[in-house]
């Protein structure tokens, strides 16, 4: 494509994908995906034959109950400061969001642009203890490593991390496993895939015999990444493939990567509507363990229970859409989310919210 804003070039593609008429149903793993996909239009210019399927791609959606609880206990803790993104301070827990329990409880909450936020509070306020609140896909994971890697060099003792880090691939393999779905083709995600690059995918390419394609983020990329797969499928193939060749090398990004090895350990971990996935987190390795902010977590959990009547764990997973959820709009909204989809902006209630028709 020379220019990504050609609608010739994008009418054309949008033509070519309508002459297709079996049905099918493609998840477009990523939340900014679904964002742009709404606001394009491009939902709208499909065929009917064609069912987009919304992703586990949203890392604020994901994080299960039991984690905002943690950080809410860890937030109202004596001496102690918790930094979080901005989407993350009105995720509901249990009863309360951080944002309540800072107005009500006085728990020390603040937002951060940027993880070495927490840092340079840390060095400036060394009796506190200050909580770095870390989610985020493999896109994200790198920063944080940073931030760590730097409090060990300058002996920073009071900064802990809690991890809520998850990774794709293995979501996606517990994805293609679960018979309550039917995916004929993905739609992977451009900003992680130029982390993990395309051999991360491989594995689950040829597993499943699934075609997949890495795809960017401008209209034209994801009609052309629509139409790849289209075509894989109408010839009855399997295979992965790159559209987003200018972002995306083969290898990924190997520097980051190794970061990432030399500061956590992968284990296994929950995610919101897809259960206890093998190998898709990660805790802090022995070299940083002393940041780990589990170590002050000395509160129970109760067992915590999804709102009654959201379905943000059957949205999340592609099993329903938040038109079927009896609380969407009616009760559900972005200035009272009851569900983490509707609070984050790459939430599919929140892209569905604000630009379905």
């Amino acid at each position: 494509m020379n220019t990504l804003n050609d609608t010739s070039i994008a009418k054309n593609l949008l033509e070519k994908i309508n002459l297709f008429k079996k049905s099918i149903s493609l998840m477009e793993v990523c939340g900014t995906h679904t964002v742009e996909i709404f606001r394009s239009g491009i939902r709208y210019g499909l065929g009917k034959n064609i069912n987009l399927i919304s992703g586990p791609g949203c890392p604020v959606c994901v994080t299960p109950d039991e984690e905002i609880e943690k950080a809410i206990g860890l937030a109202c803790k004596k001496n102690t400061t918790l930094f979080c993104f901005g989407d993350m301070i009105k995720v509901p827990g249990d009863q309360e969001t951080l944002e309540t329990a800072k107005a009500k409880r006085n728990a020390k909450v603040k937002v951060m642009y940027s993880p070495m936020e927490a840092l340079d509070y840390a060095e400036k306020n060394k009796k506190e203890n200050v909580i770095l609140f870390g989610i985020g896909f493999e896109t994200t994971i790198p920063l944080f490593c940073s931030v760590i890697i730097r409090a060990k060099k300058h002996n920073i003792k009071n900064l802990f991390l809690f991890s809520a880090f998850r990774l794709v691939p293995p979501a996606l393999d517990a994805l293609c496993s679960s018979e309550e779905i039917k995916i004929d083709g993905f739609i992977l995600p451009g900003h992680v895939s130029t982390i993990i690059g395309e051999q991360a995918y491989l594995p689950l390419v040829e597993k499943y015999r699934i075609p997949s394609v890495i795809t960017g983020f401008e209209p034209l990329d994801i009609l052309e990444g629509i139409y790849m797969l289209i075509e894989m499928i109408s010839k009855n193939k399997h295979s992965l493939k790159n559209q987003y060749k200018r972002a995306v090398p083969f290898e990924g990004n190997r520097n980051a990567q190794n970061v990432i090895k030399s500061v956590f350990n992968i284990t296994d971990a929950k995610w919101r509507g897809l259960g206890i996935i093998p190998n898709s987190g990660l805790l802090l390795n022995d070299n940083y363990k002393i940041f780990d902010a589990a170590s002050l977590i000395d509160f129970d959990i109760p067992e915590i229970k999804d709102p009654r009547g959201c379905l943000c764990g059957d949205v999340i997973k592609g099993v329903k859409k938040p038109l079927e959820c009896k609380l969407y709009k009616k009760v559900c909204n972005p200035t009272n989310p009851v569900g983490p989809c509707m609070v984050s902006s790459e939430g599919t209630c929140a892209a569905y919210y604000k630009y379905g028709r």
